[in-house]
């Protein structure tokens, strides 16, 4: 079971429902066997901008951030095995809207894409290295595709 917060800190643009959220989320999170949860907040460019700044040191506002629950291995000697917390992903808003019409896609292809982005980071993707890219983004192209979005690296190269 997927337990989602999702919270709105946004007056941007025509959002996607919960139910859109939540099925995202249930794809890109279907390899865990565990209940999960986590919060969604939708944002607005100032505080988008101000938490890029805090926690990556980037003087913008990008399209999502992810942030893993840093939840103890145990606590007091008792292991804490399949905490459902996976943390918390921010989306701005006026990002989202703005880069789907740059780059030519829908509006809910762009946003499952990043749903699904964050939500692979929380369970531990990266994509520092090439490596490690090829692998998230072979799982992202796989997943759209299943939802029938297209692949949204295609023109990247």
């Amino acid at each position: 079971m997927i337990e989602l917060d999702l919270q709105v800190a946004s007056e941007a643009g025509h959002l996607p429902t919960l139910a859109n959220f939540q099925a995202w989320c249930a794809i890109a999170l279907r390899q865990r066997s565990a209940d999960s949860e986590l919060t969604i907040r939708l944002v607005d460019e100032g505080e988008g901008r101000e938490l890029n700044r805090t926690w990556r040191g980037k003087d913008y506002a990008t399209n999502v951030l992810s942030f893993p629950a840093d939840v103890p291995d145990e606590v007091g000697g008792i292991p804490l095995l399949d905490i459902p917390l996976l943390g918390d992903l921010v989306i701005c808003v006026p990002v989202v809207e703005r880069e789907a019409v740059e780059q030519g896609k829908t509006p809910e292809a762009h946003w499952a894409h990043l749903v699904i982005h964050g939500c692979l980071h929380l369970l531990g993707y990266d994509h520092i290295d090439d490596e490690e890219a090829e692998e998230m983004e072979a799982l992202e192209r796989l997943l759209l595709a299943e939802l029938g979005h297209p692949d949204p690296y295609a023109g990247d190269e």
